[in-house]
């Protein structure tokens, strides 16, 4: 009788070879793992489908019906209308449009801020770490929602906003308050990979300081920025939701999920689909991006189990 291995298979047996596998197709297989990330994934897909089918609906945003003011879902207008009689449907749909606008090129400028701050705070270190860790401690220490509604409340003094700049305003303001966190993170992973045995070999080899931060220690960031960045995006749609509830984000007639929700607070007990529409939009967004952005944590874990 052969003598049997650990694995119950005998040590005569030729051993079959393992299938290789890709890092990205060992991404996605743990990603899929993740029920909810991939739930989060269709629902998110869907959102943004409906977003950019927007110019498809019968009805114009702005389209005005005063004859149908505040009428209820129907087949007509599957969300009812407004007190305008505007079709509710649409303007959610547009309104999707502004909000993952907005989130998504304020976390790409963020993102851009933050992670060329922590490259050079991380890799330098010394006085350029210290003072660019000090502006970024000094961010951190603003109240954020008192610091966008004031620096929102002084650019909409401007004269002749359109609605461009409108949006280039809420999508910079959130921006701003947003980068000091992929700083810190990409900084720590900076200060963690520098003195690693490629970065020596690539600085022996007399490799210029950017070839070594972009080419050697920042690819093996990329997978936290995703994360990070995924998260970013839930977070700056409900900042963008939050000023434009108070007034100071994006300004009607251009609907945002925000603003449609600071219009229906006046009837919020005569016409309640008004916010109950946006409000489920913004819930099912933020909170889709959130799982994602879990499935893609465990996904890109060097610890978990293959």
């Amino acid at each position: 009788m052969s003598e049997l291995t650990l694995s119950g298979r005998a040590t005569g047996q030729a051993a079959v070879p393992r299938e290789a596998v890709t890092l990205r197709q060992l991404v996605w297989r743990r990603f899929t793992r993740h029920r909810l990330a991939v739930l989060a994934m269709v629902v998110l897909g869907l959102v943004v489908l409906t977003a950019l089918l927007a110019p498809l609906s019968p009805y114009l945003p702005t389209q005005q019906e005063p004859a149908n003011a505040l009428q209820p879902p129907s087949w007509g207008h599957w969300f009812g209308t407004d007190d305008l009689g505007r079709d509710v449907f649409t303007r959610t749909l547009y309104g999707g449009r502004i909000s993952l606008a907005v989130g998504l090129s304020a976390t790409l400028i963020s993102l851009f801020v933050g992670v060329v701050v922590g490259m050079l705070a991380g890799y330098f270190g010394g006085l350029i770490d210290n003072t660019l860790m000090r502006i970024t401690d000094a961010f951190l220490t603003l109240p954020s929602l008192f610091v966008l509604i004031l620096i929102a409340t002084l650019l909409r003094e401007l004269p002749a906003l359109s609605v461009t700049s409108s949006v280039a305003i809420v999508i910079v303001v959130i921006a701003v308050l947003s980068w000091m966190w992929p700083a810190r993170l990409v900084r720590g992973e900076f200060l963690r990979l520098k003195h690693r045995e490629f970065v020596i070999a690539a600085e022996n080899v007399g490799s210029g300081h950017g070839r070594i931060m972009a080419r050697h220690i920042l690819p093996n960031t990329v997978s936290l920025i995703i994360v990070q960045g995924t998260l970013m995006v839930g977070y700056a749609i409900l900042t963008e939701s939050g000023l434009s509830y108070l007034g100071f984000g994006v300004q009607p007639p251009t609907p945002s999920w925000g603003n449609l929700l600071s219009t229906a607070q006046t009837y919020a007990l005569r016409a309640p689909w008004l916010m109950i529409f946006p409000g489920v939009m913004i819930f099912l967004t933020s909170m889709a991006i959130n799982y994602i952005g879990d499935g893609l944590r465990d996904a890109f874990d060097p610890y978990s189990a293959r």
